[in-house]
């Protein structure tokens, strides 16, 4: 098969071509790939960012934000067929440790994460485990879908957090409207009464998402945390969700935040540097959010199959990666963009 594999650090990954991935595991699944995602991470693996982290070994297959159809399954494998159209989530987990058994699969102490530490969906074919892999309803195409394996996943994961908490007439501020932005609007629409405020540089993506659900839109350019403040009273927010964490985003973010507020990292990049005496005194938290939970991305499944969350994406050929990465790369892209095999 035809695969995409960074071979060395800080330079373009090569097209190549790979052995197919074969079953090795009762429980294992190889998916057909539809649709990869490309990531500003890949960008950061790719520079060699994750290279502690992950401990993979080079050369290895990109992309970890895939849905496709079912092209073989494991022994033991239940409740899915050939041929089923699925998104897989990120991670391929034990199901025996205690997070797992806590349905916190996204701490998993013994998974393989396609795309990070191990071959991924960059690819004609990829191998996971059935305990990755959610059927898709038939209004929904893998291509459609595929950025919501993680994208979507992380923003719906930390919706998800600040709407347990946000009340009829609270404020959430969305900083970035960009890729995880656009999608976390829409799902603060779908879950949550509360005002929507989205704060970005960008006047294309500040137009999406106000046709996507937000309430009011702020350009980020040096007077975005004085309009948060004269839409909330003097008070600010009560959740900010940072979808930028660099930039001077932090920053502006913080100070947007109402006492008692609740301050939820996606983006990164950036530090956070506040006096722990502002902390104390404001009794202002901050949640960090990774990419979220299996039954996240089943309940985020239902929202895109009801037209709650749709994602904006850009399609390219599997061959036309390198285009695909320099475009995001230069913030030539709108919305995600999507690699087909």
């Amino acid at each position: 098969m035809k695969a995409v594999r960074l071979s060395k650090y800080d330079n373009t990954p090569d097209l190549v071509v790979v052995p197919d991935p074969r079953i090795t595991s009762p429980l294992d699944v190889v998916v057909r790939v539809g649709g990869a995602g490309v990531c500003r991470t890949d960008l950061h693996i790719i520079e060699g960012q994750w290279q502690a982290k992950s401990g993979v070994e080079l050369p290895y297959t990109l992309g970890h934000e895939n849905a496709g159809w079912v092209h073989e399954v494991g022994s033991a494998v239940t409740g899915i067929e050939v041929g089923d159209p699925v998104i897989l989530h990120p991670l391929a987990t034990c199901g025996l440790c205690r997070a797992c058994r806590d349905g916190d699969d996204v701490h998993c102490t013994a998974s393989a994460f396609p795309g990070i530490d191990t071959d991924g969906g960059y690819a004609e074919l990829i191998r996971t485990n059935a305990r990755a892999v959610v059927k898709l309803d038939p209004a929904l195409q893998p291509a459609d879908v595929a950025a919501l394996a993680d994208a979507g996943l992380t923003a719906y994961h930390a919706v998800r957090k600040a709407a347990r908490l946000l009340r009829p007439g609270d404020t959430v501020v969305v900083i970035g409207a960009g890729g995880l932005g656009h999608i976390g609007v829409q799902v603060l629409r779908a879950l949550t009464a509360a005002e929507i405020v989205v704060v970005d540089r960008s006047w294309d993506a500040l137009a999406l998402a106000e046709q996507l659900g937000a309430d009011h839109i702020v350009r980020a350019d040096s007077r975005q945390v004085a309009a948060v403040l004269e839409l909330t009273g003097g008070h600010g927010a009560e959740a900010v969700i940072d979808f930028v964490g660099e930039g001077g985003a932090v920053e502006a973010g913080v100070a947007m935040l109402r006492r008692a507020g609740n301050y939820y990292v996606v983006g990164y990049g950036g530090a956070l540097q506040v006096p722990t005496i502002d902390v104390i005194s404001t009794e202002i938290n901050f949640i960090g959010n990774l990419v979220g939970s299996y039954n996240d991305l089943a309940e985020l499944m239902v929202l895109a199959a009801r037209g709650k969350v749709a994602l904006h994406t850009t399609t390219y050929p599997l061959g036309e990666y390198a285009t695909a990465l320099e475009d995001l790369d230069r913030g030539k892209v709108r919305g995600r963009a999507i690699l087909v095999p």
